[in-house]
């Protein structure tokens, strides 16, 4: 595929109210209004051909062409760290929620090599740049939430910028999510005067504990309430 037969395809598919997308995703380049599912199969198809060629060459220019060099990044197969590099280079120029979580929840090949995976995370571990930051909360949310991992995860999070609004509901986010999987190391960290997360943070933790049909809202009733 070109470029331009890709943008073709992207017109094809557009329509889907891009008004709403501007209000649901405020920081992200305009949009054509192509339903996320259909960009998910058009990137199946892509990864399948040149893919590398599509990856070096894509405009980014649109919301559906960077959702696209996320998913392509995704979907890819190939050696491990020709991925991880694409990623190393994509990941500081993400600028909206919806391309930065759509990489790390398609990223699925980070649970086949989760250390050469996470190793890259921790790059960008101690940035202060608020999708940095988000693609690595909710990377480790989406792909490192096991045994072998939650109590590093914890770690990470507890340590990552949240001056932001996007990297603070990523952290939240994640927080809440290994709640669901590891309550009793959750709850005694989020119990623990070493919890370091700013206020803000942590209450939003709390709020998606308490939306989750996922964690025993008896057990949320136990965290300590910050005055």
């Amino acid at each position: 595929m070109t470029i331009e037969s890709i943008k073709e395809e992207i017109r094809k598919m557009s329509g889907h109210n891009p008004e709403l997308m501007v209000k649901l995703n405020p920081t992200a380049k305009p949009s054509c209004g192509v339903k996320l599912p259909d960009l998910r199969n058009l990137a199946k198809a892509i990864a399948k051909e040149d893919y590398r060629w599509f990856l070096d060459n894509n405009p980014m220019d649109t919301f559906e062409m960077e959702t696209l060099q996320a998913f392509v990044i995704g979907y890819a197969k190939d050696d491990i760290n020709v991925l991880l590099d694409y990623m190393r280079k994509f990941i500081p120029t993400i600028h909206d929620w919806s391309v930065n979580d759509s990489l790390c929840q398609t990223f699925k090949i980070a649970r086949k090599y989760p250390k050469e995976t996470y190793s890259l995370l921790m790059e960008f571990k101690d940035s202060n740049k608020e999708f940095e930051v988000r693609v690595v909360a909710v990377m480790l949310m989406s792909q490192f939430l096991n045994e072998e991992y939650i109590d590093r995860i914890i770690d990470v999070l507890d340590s990552l910028y949240t001056d932001s609004y996007y990297s603070r509901m990523g952290v939240a986010w994640a927080v809440a999510t290994a709640m669901a999987k590891f309550p009793d190391k959750v709850l005694s960290y989020m119990n623990s005067p070493d919890n370091h997360l700013d206020d803000w943070t942590f209450n939003k933790a709390i709020q998606k504990m308490k939306e989750s049909y996922r964690v025993d809202n008896s057990l949320v009733a136990k965290i300590k309430k910050r005055v």
